[in-house]
């Protein structure tokens, strides 16, 4: 059944599904599709439901929704489209979803409904979603869900005047901007990776400053075995990350990061190549060369020095350098 109203109409003409609709009994439907209207998903006995699906309806609690979704235990798709909840329900209730696939969710306080969400491993999750300020040291529930996806392979992270995550792999795409200050904003992101399994993740981009965080960049890396691109962009600070990669900086003496081979540093002023080539040198003889080193400065006269570039040389790959804002670069392939 799918029932589509209009976002033209005006409030009282929107559609208005009644507890009555055939008798209150839908029980036999499979699928079921609701865009602008307005209902307070009274039915019960979902048990045949494989699909639910609903776009811009009448706000409901998440109290409601959860009863909605413990009456269809075989539900395998769901899509929910700015549906937000307008308020939490029960402390601690938890509803499964055993055999979901696949999930899509749109909302800005849809953290709300994943807290009481029991998710399976493997289910293919599209979540754009906003979420009240945490705190790392009690993260919310809703971050388990999102370790059904311990296969991210490309994750980006800002912080600022609005911070955001961005996850993707292949059973699905996060992405998530928490309602929190920007003095809050580094800690969180880096706190939230050090929540999930980041261990398969290929490619971490970030931009944002990191000097006050709590968690430093090392213990974000650490888990990163298969992390072959790190891009730090604009406010980063790259030192602490530059350090971080360095094994002589380490008591064991051992590379994080192994498989990295790719680092591009995109700074605002002049970056010092020092630190930089002692981590280069370092990875070498540890066996976990890099192949590639980019650093892209925006203004005149803050490129990085040549004499820098020629020593970094030695050992990576392939170095180039260059001004975002201008024609001519120091690329030295």
């Amino acid at each position: 059944m799918s029932i589509t109203g209009s976002c033209d109409f005006a409030p009282e003409d929107i559609p208005v599904l009644t507890p009555m609709l055939f008798g209150g009994d839908l029980s036999s439907l499979r699928k079921l599709g609701l865009e602008y209207v307005r209902t307070e998903l009274p039915w019960r006995n979902m048990v045949t439901l494989t699909s639910l699906r609903l776009i811009d309806t009448s706000p409901v609690s998440t109290g409601q929704l959860l009863d909605f979704l413990e009456s269809a235990p075989h539900l395998q798709e769901v899509e929910l489209r700015f549906t937000t909840p307008t308020s939490g329900a029960q402390n601690g209730r938890l509803v499964s979803l055993a055999h979901l696939k696949k999930m899509s969710i749109n909302g800005d306080r849809s953290s709300v409904l994943l807290n009481h969400l029991l998710i399976p491993v493997g289910a293919h999750l599209t979540f754009e979603l906003g979420f009240p300020n945490p705190s790392i040291e009690d993260p919310p529930r809703f971050l388990d869900n999102l370790r059904n996806l311990n296969d991210f392979t490309k994750i980006r992270l800002t912080a600022g005047q609005s911070p955001y995550m961005q996850f993707n792999g292949p059973n699905g795409k996060v992405t998530m901007s928490p309602m929190t200050s920007p003095e809050d904003g580094s800690r969180l992101v880096l706190g939230c990776l050090s929540i999930l399994d980041t261990s398969k993740t290929e490619q971490l981009k970030i931009d944002f400053d990191n000097s006050a965080s709590n968690y430093p960049p090392r213990q974000t890396l650490l888990r990163m075995k298969d992390l072959r691109t790190l891009k730090l962009y604009q406010s980063v600070n790259p030192g602490a990350f530059i350090r971080a990669l360095d094994p002589s900086k380490s008591s064991a003496g051992l590379a994080i990061c192994p498989k990295l081979e790719e680092l591009v540093i995109e700074h605002e002023g002049t970056l010092s190549t020092e630190d930089l080539i002692g981590m280069a040198a370092a990875r070498e003889s540890s066996g976990a060369k890099l192949k590639s080193v980019r650093i892209v400065t925006q203004w005149p006269g803050t490129a990085c020095p040549r004499a820098g570039v020629l020593e970094l040389e030695k050992h990576v790959l392939r170095v180039r350098c260059g001004r975002r804002f201008a024609d001519d670069s120091c690329d030295s392939d």
